[in-house]
């Protein structure tokens, strides 16, 4: 809703004031219309979802009720005194061209992604520490060789989160290993890039976010009105498209860490990070379950705006599939979430079986904020349960809040 009236108050539309100002006035009144996720191809604009939320402006449709109900719109408009839209000349197209819908969604999800790829270089360095990685792929001397931004922010977060070193750290100051596996001595490359990758996206929402998007556009200052195609979703396809692949590589390199932790031939700990192994089976279904995410991620991740389908008698002939892009990448996010949860969770189980030994700096603080909710594990219990918690303490920001507190915000 909030789109849109910024897309029409841009004066393209050829419209009153007037449809601009009630569409504010229901939003801050908390009228909020009932709107489909499906039935856009993501080009003629966002028309089939859009028409439920002029619908709802025009007294008709449905509005959401107080608790969260599908209600017939005139009934509470009557109620609460509002007079609904009638429309003149122009207006009712102008409600629905446009590319609202997938950017509203993209840029929701873009913002809880950006969250998430700091709670990643989080789980990250605590899965570093628990198998006793090395820091030295994060010395600044290497990104300077590939100025990719996204690198050198990332190598920098994983400095300020682990600090320069730990007891854990110092334990293994001189074992043999010469190098860790991909998926610890590559995060700057791949976290970075899915942070280069991001800002690229936001900066697309942004700019669809500020653009006019109806059809045909009016130009009165020109004195012309053109017909035109930017309610074409395109840009926003392409930026969701590339979203899912970015943050579903992301979990991926999340879920190849969590592998590590539950393998003794690579963690050096006791399998499955059961302590007490035979009819406890420790971690073995949360990599499972780990595993499954990533996978499903990996299907979402094909993208949609290569796909399109005729419409309208074949006039309009190519579509975007912009919102179906959006709705893929939101659910891939999803995925994303748990996964990075459940490797914090495999991750915290470790650091506890390196015990008298710590971790240091933000690793700590996040190890000692997970623990006031998740305890250690010396049985097998409901995994999920903790695994939900924890998603909870990332959506919350109480993960955030605790690295901060020793790191202040990192870069992205």
């Amino acid at each position: 809703m909030f789109l849109r009236a910024n897309a029409l108050a841009r004066g393209h539309s050829g419209i009153r004031p007037l449809v601009v100002e009630k569409i504010l006035q229901f939003l801050n009144a908390g009228l909020i219309p009932v709107i489909p996720q499906q039935g856009s191809v993501g080009a003629s604009g966002d028309l089939a979802p859009l028409s439920h939320l002029a619908l709802a402006v025009i007294g008709e449709g449905q509005l959401w009720s107080e608790d969260d109900k599908p209600v017939a719109a005139a009934d509470v408009l009557k109620k609460k005194g509002v007079e609904p839209l009638v429309l003149r000349a122009k207006e009712g197209l102008s409600m629905i061209n446009g590319c609202q819908v997938m950017t509203a969604v993209g840029m929701l999800a873009v913002a809880d992604a950006r969250r998430l790829l700091w709670l990643a270089d989080i789980s990250g360095a605590l899965t570093l520490e628990a198998l006793r990685g090395s820091r030295a792929a994060f010395d600044p001397l290497i990104s300077a060789t590939r100025p990719h931004p996204g690198e050198a922010k990332t190598a920098r977060n994983m400095n300020r989160i682990l600090g320069e070193s730990s007891p854990i750290a110092d334990s293994h100051a001189n074992c043999g290993k010469v190098q860790d596996a991909y998926s610890l001595r590559c995060i700057p490359a791949v976290h970075g890039a899915a942070k280069d990758a991001l800002g690229y996206i936001w900066r697309t929402l942004e700019v669809e976010a500020n653009s006019s998007t109806d059809n045909p556009l009016v130009f009165a200052k020109d004195n012309k009105v053109l017909s035109c195609g930017n309610f074409h979703g395109e840009p926003v396809a392409f930026a969701m498209d590339f979203a899912a692949i970015a943050v579903s590589a992301l979990s991926n390199m999340s879920e190849c860490r969590i592998q590590k932790l539950v393998n003794p031939a690579m963690s050096e700990l006791p399998a499955f990070l059961a302590p007490d192994g035979g009819l406890n089976s420790g971690h073995m279904i949360v990599q499972v379950a780990a595993a499954s995410l990533v996978s499903e991620n990996k299907i979402l991740s094909h993208p949609a705006s290569v796909d399109s389908i005729p419409t309208s008698a074949d006039k309009e002939d190519h579509v975007s599939m912009g919102t179906i892009a959006a709705r893929k990448f939101f659910q891939i996010l999803q995925n994303a979430e748990n996964i990075v949860a459940m490797e914090l969770l495999s991750s915290t189980q470790a650091l506890d079986l390196l015990k008298p030994l710590k971790p240091a700096g933000a690793v700590l603080a996040v190890y000692d904020r997970i623990r006031e909710q998740v305890p250690f594990a010396a049985k097998d219990r409901i995994f999920s349960t903790d695994v939900a918690v924890l998603r909870g303490l990332i959506k919350d920001g109480s993960l955030t809040r605790a690295y901060e507190k020793v790191t202040g915000p990192l870069e992205f």
